[in-house]
């Protein structure tokens, strides 16, 4: 796959400029709990304005790369970030509120415009091992910026990591567009053209597949908050990190292995398998210590790059590129709100029932809203061709 051209610097640009990006979270919050002094209600309401910022405009961004392309659109945002962050360290409680929300509608949108790019370069026949590979180097970002975060957190103080985040984020938007990767393949035509209706191609089993996605990072989001609860309770909080290290470790190689298979999997089966791969870890965590817990989490950890993977694999299918950029974005949003949903539902469940109970209904809810999606497949749109795709813009 690095072989193919244009996909090496793509993903080398894409790792790097996604550690900042997924840095922010905590950044935000430590910042308001040990620079502002504030409480932890405080500081979620900042990270669920940021959240709810990206959620919100995703396919706004995506739809302008459709229409203008990406340099345009990576410029814009990419001076919101600077904007923002060169500013959030001095900012009142309120405005770094409303600031946050700000940015994270103008946020620069690498996820998005990686996966788009990817599909653009990768021929359609080898899609499925492009991103794969991509949800893996996902998941070692996931792993390298949150830990960063901490670090500079606690040894500069939280202003000085902002202002870093922000560096981190002018950085990235600046390589891309110096790199300015191709939105549509050779044989798909350029952004400018006229727009593809969305009732062509946002179909109900384009919903049930977004309705799938937000299942996978419903349950992987309730599987992290579950993992912690219960080293909390053994006294084990030190080992936090290295618990979730082997999850993703397992991840990765879920994802190396997916990827070198011969014929995908439907997103229906590799979510679903990990949703129900999830209920029974409770029992194991009630009745053994926590390193047996994270020994039981790896099956259904094996299954999550997979399940990610075969998401943006069937979007990039399902979709003409030129809608492409704006369905990315709603499957952004789809991710987003799975997270964002996860967070009081699991935190609640904890509280009132024991992590026991809070694994089976997450893991049997999100199992749930994939049966429901299973209907709706069955209406599956035929991949899309670029030669409909340029008889539609004429």
């Amino acid at each position: 796959m690095l072989a193919v051209p244009g996909v090496r610097p793509l993903l080398l640009v894409g790792i790097l400029a996604r550690i900042p990006v997924v840095a922010i979270g905590v950044t935000l919050t430590l910042h308001v709990i040990t620079g502002m002094k504030l409480g932890f209600l405080q500081a979620g309401l900042v990270g669920a304005a940021s959240t709810g910022g990206v959620a919100l405009g995703a396919p706004i961004t995506g739809r302008f790369v459709d229409r203008h392309g990406l340099r345009p659109v990576v410029a814009v945002t990419t001076v919101a970030q600077l904007i923002f962050w060169s500013s959030a360290a001095f900012l009142p409680y309120w405005p770094l509120v409303g600031g946050a929300f700000a940015a994270g509608v103008l946020a620069l949108p690498v996820f998005n415009v990686i996966r788009q790019c990817l599909a653009a370069a990768v021929p359609t026949e080898r899609r499925r091992a492009a991103f794969a590979l991509d949800a893996m180097l996902v998941e070692v970002s996931y792993m390298v910026g949150p830990a960063v975060a901490v670090a500079a957190t606690t040894t500069f103080g939280s202003d000085l990591t902002m202002a870093l985040v922000g560096l981190g984020l002018v950085g990235s938007g600046t390589a891309l567009l110096v790199l300015n990767p191709a939105t549509r393949g050779g044989d798909e035509p350029e952004a400018g053209g006229a727009a593809v209706p969305r009732r062509q191609w946002l179909t109900p089993a384009l919903l049930a597949l977004f309705g799938v996605t937000f299942a996978a990072t419903f349950v992987l989001t309730a599987t992290e908050l579950n993992l912690v609860a219960v080293l909390k309770a053994d006294a084990a909080t030190r080992w936090t990190g290295l618990a979730i290290a082997v999850w993703s470790l397992s991840s990765l190689v879920g994802g190396f292995a997916y990827g070198s298979l011969r014929r995908g999997l439907s997103p229906l089966v590799t979510i679903g398998c990990m949703a129900a791969l999830t209920v029974p870890a409770g029992l194991v965590g009630l009745v053994g210590p926590w390193p047996l817990l994270c020994l039981a989490l790896v099956p259904s950890g094996i299954l999550c790059a997979p399940a990610l993977s075969t998401t943006v694999d069937t979007l990039s299918g399902w979709v003409p590129a030129a809608a492409r950029g704006e369905a990315v974005g709603l499957h952004s949003t789809a991710l987003t709100l799975g997270i964002a949903v996860a967070n009081p539902v699991t935190g609640f469940l904890i509280d009132r029932t024991g992590t026991g109970w809070a694994f089976a209904v997450t893991g049997l809810g999100s199992l749930l809203v994939v049966g429901l999606a299973v209907p709706l497949w069955r209406r599956a749109p035929r991949p899309a061709q670029p030669e409909a795709v340029a008889a539609t813009a004429g």
